[in-house]
């Protein structure tokens, strides 16, 4: 392997992580895993050479966020990685990897005869180790990927070190990137594993893959020491900002959690968000500050909590925690359906002082939902909050909710949280919330922790309900939120959520019976509301994650409408999706001639229209502005729905504008966009967050289709300030409401524009990510890359933040502004 550091103004960057050589029956490649790039931003060429003659190659781009974070100015994407793959007939003897680019030719790779014959593998299954670690408990934890390359399933087996076979517990996972990477079939989508077992780190121990006629055995094993490799990983991290925060985190946490912080590897619980959190903390200083000052609106806050055989130190720091706020009014009202006494033995002894402090012993357990009732029972303040018996506040949490609450007085609020890794001692896994999103609550409980509400609507609605049991808080918040006008979030990190071998935060598969509960409690919302939808629980790994499908009311006429210029094959693509694949067929298809100079095109003009008796097309003869052009072909649109559809997209499922068009028909919906991926499967839009470099941008571009991104967001329905107009459905009289597209934005901004038009009509935008399309992207008009085009680009941007300041100063709502949005989207560091 070879890693060039100094890197000079017209430098090859590489790095190679692993090389792979399959020889069997029905795969005989080389694997190359790795990235490179140009410091001077030039596209590399690559050569493989087998016994000293070039080869074709298949290539796969890979993101790369490691290598965007320490390398970020020198590039241009993330997408950086790779993997290639070499097929060959009979073994080489030699194998060679070159890089090229400005004149430059690198050898990167040089495997001799001796070198391939060592990482040969025969083996019909092929696995991979991401991991090995110990977690709490003396638990052990392997998490990679097996297959077989035949397609059969495979079976697991684990044993020590001594051939004794050992009990374990399976979690089968989906690894798109194993999928994508390996031409794997859908069926084997879930070739992905977590396996925990009960052991000694000391050990040594076997993880056997078998698939009834193959074996194919990994060794596992723990160094005594830091490896190699993940020192070299750590210290990619470990750049001259982070050098201080290593000792802080050293100072405060002793040397031997650092290393077993680092034994683990740097992004295994991330070490760089414990940074980020003792960063952006309330220091001592703001502590004092907030208990020194006088509010005009001091609401009584009723914190309620159900306990049940509860550790004496979990007790402990959710009691502390409470105390500990800067914010003095409020009261934690504690229901014990224990089993014993011990919950009611240690408050009394250690909290009989702290009258704010009321506790009930239930004469039995009455479940979450009951318990939780039975705190309720007791809450007097104006204000009802919900907590976890194992859980934790920060010092200034209610502190922040009230003093967001002196202006207007929130019928609910939440704040954004994280989780407390009860092993490792460290707070992992932010949960960076927007703003309330109707659509994003809909697919799954993002609110959860630190939810308050007003007592008045509590008494209104009721308090938990026991056929809720497991998700009785998502069914609770839903309540709550439907008798409410204002709805805050507290962009902050108040809460803690505690995973514990017994918690859903660290083992969701555990409890499949609370996401059948939150399956119920969103139709009975749905109810509620008034509104016609199905709702369907999504598979591992998604698990508490939720489709809504929205029924359609009636049969209504859809005009689809698509701006061309001379694109003949891309348009027929395009018309082709809309006609054969597309399920929903009362639209008309009206295409924008605009300019085109080829004869083909206007022969596939009357062709199309004397095929198809709902395609017509019209002609706009001045220059290309692409918001006029949409805007005249309104004109000729007879639709009660119009979609806005770029000439180079394709529907993927049958069902993508059925999708689009139950969303569009609810009365608090204005534009709904679809999720576009490129041709290799990779994300080219999942919504839009404004204010990236003083305008928006695309959410999630490159990502793989089926990648979790952040709280889940690129995998379920969700609201966006603002979504792409390259496939974007609108009620017309919405499209009316707002006076179209706004003609100066010739090329740039004229979407964005428009979703924020009708966000001040007060309606949601909603990203689908149950439509699905292929976006070929600026096949008509090309990007950004002269002079000219740049000048008018920027005058365009300029204008929009002339029109759109307060959004560009105060942020995205349905973003974060925690997030570092210099970096990109949804990135904190």
């Amino acid at each position: 392997m070879l890693f060039f550091h100094n890197i000079g103004d017209n430098e090859i960057v590489c790095y190679i992580d692993r090389v792979q050589l399959k020889n069997t029956y029905i795969d005989q490649s080389f694997y190359i895993y790795g990235w490179a790039f140009h410091s001077g931003g030039k596209e590399i060429q690559y050569d493989i050479q087998l016994d000293g003659v070039s080869v074709p190659f298949e290539m796969n781009g890979v993101l790369r966020a490691d290598v965007e974070e320490k390398y970020s100015k020198y590039l241009r994407n993330s997408r950086v990685g790779f993997v290639l793959s070499v097929k060959f007939q009979t073994l080489p003897k030699s194998i060679q990897f070159f890089a090229e680019a400005e004149g430059q030719r690198k050898k990167i790779l040089d495997y001799n005869e001796k070198k391939i014959l060592e990482i040969e593998e025969a083996d019909l299954i092929d696995s991979y180790i991401d991991y090995f670690k110990c977690g709490d408990n003396n638990e052990l934890i392997v998490t990679g990927w097996a297959y077989s390359l035949e397609g059969k399933n495979i079976n697991y087996k684990l044993f020590d070190q001594d051939g004794q076979e050992i009990e374990f517990k399976l979690q089968k996972m989906s690894r798109a990137d194993t999928v994508v990477l390996k031409k794997l079939s859908l069926s084997q989508k879930y070739c992905g594993f977590q396996i925990k077992f009960k052991g000694d780190k000391k050990q040594t121990y076997i993880l056997e893959f078998d698939d009834g006629e193959h074996k194919r055995q990994e060794k596992l094993f723990m160094s005594a020491g830091l490896s190699v490799k993940t020192f070299k990983n750590y210290l990619s991290y470990l750049e001259p900002s982070n050098l201080n925060k290593s000792k802080k985190f050293i100072d405060e946490y002793g040397m031997k959690r650092f290393l077993k912080r680092l034994s683990l590897g740097p992004n295994a619980g991330d070490i760089r968000y414990q940074f980020w959190f003792e960063d952006h903390k309330a220091t001592e200083a703001t502590l004092e500050k907030q208990r020194n000052t006088s509010l005009s609106y001091n609401p009584k806050i009723s914190i309620i909590v159900a306990t049940f055989n509860t550790k004496d130190t979990y007790l402990k720091d959710m009691i502390e925690t409470v105390i500990a706020q800067t914010y003095i009014n409020w009261e934690l009202c504690i229901a014990d359906g224990s089993s014993t006494d011990a919950v009611e033995n240690y408050i009394r002894e250690h909290y009989s002082e702290e009258k704010r402090i009321k506790f009930k012993k239930l004469d039995k357990n009455y479940g979450i939902s009951g318990n939780m009732n039975g705190a309720l029972e007791m809450a007097e303040g104006d204000y009802i909050a919900l907590y976890d018996h194992d859980d934790m506040l920060t010092p200034d949490c209610l502190f922040e909710f009230v003093s967001s609450m002196q202006e207007v007085h929130h019928d609910c609020l939440y704040s954004d949280e994280d989780k407390f890794d009860d092993a490792l001692k460290i707070y992992t896994d932010p949960h960076f919330k927007p703003d309330f999103s109707i659509d994003l609550l809909r697919s799954h409980n993002y609110i959860t922790h630190f939810f308050a509400v007003k007592k008045s609507i509590v008494d209104e609605v009721g308090g938990m309900r026991p056929e809720y049991d497991g998700s009785q808080d998502y069914d609770f918040i839903f309540r709550c939120i439907e008798k409410s006008k204002s709805i805050y979030h507290v962009p902050k990190i108040l809460y803690h959520w505690r995973m514990h071998p017994a918690s859903t935060a660290q083992d969701p598969a555990s409890k499949m019976y609370c996401y059948d509960a939150g399956k119920r409690a969103i139709e009975a919302h749905l109810k509620r509301c008034g509104v016609e939808g199905s709702v369907t629980m999504l598979d591992a790994p998604l698990y508490g994650m939720y489709h809504v499908r929205y029924k359609i009311i009636g049969n209504p006429l859809i005009s689809v409408i698509i701006p061309n210029k001379d694109e003949t094959e891309t348009l027929k693509t395009c018309i082709e999706s809309l006609e054969k694949i597309n399920v929903y067929k009362n639209i008309e298809i009206i295409v924008v001639e605009n300019n085109s100079t080829t004869p083909e095109i206007f022969e596939y003009y009357h062709e199309v229209e004397d095929k198809y008796q709902n395609v017509r097309v019209i002609t706009w003869k001045d220059e290309f502005n692409y918001s006029a052009i949409n805007n005249f072909a309104v004109t000729f649109a007879k639709g009660e729905y119009l979609l806005f559809l770029n000439n180079d997209v394709e529907i993927i499922n049958e069902d993508a504008i059925e999708e689009l068009l139950g969303c569009a028909q609810r009365k608090e919906v204005g534009a709904v966009g679809a999720k576009l991926l490129y041709p290799d499967n990779t994300v080219q839009h999942a919504g839009v967050v404004v204010g990236y470099k003083g305008y928006a941008t695309h959410a999630y571009t490159e990502i793989d289709r089926d990648d979790f991104g952040h709280m889940g967001r690129p995998r379920v329905s969700s609201n966006y300030s603002a979504v792409t107009a390259a496939c974007l459905m609108v009620r017309k009289e919405i499209y009316d409401k707002v006076d179209g597209f706004d003609e100066q934005f010739k090329v740039a901004c004229n979407d964005v524009d428009f979703c924020l038009k009708i966000r001040k009509l007060g309606l949601f935008n909603v990203f689908n990510a149950f439509s699905l399309w292929h976006h070929f992207e600026s096949k008509t008009r090309g990007y950004e890359d002269t002079p000219e085009k740049l000048e008018r680009f920027n005058n365009e941007i300029k204008k929009f933040q002339e029109k759109w300041p307060d959004i560009l100063k105060n942020g995205d709502p349905f973003h974060n502004i925690n997030f570092n949005l210099d970096k990109g989207p949804f990135k904190l560091y």
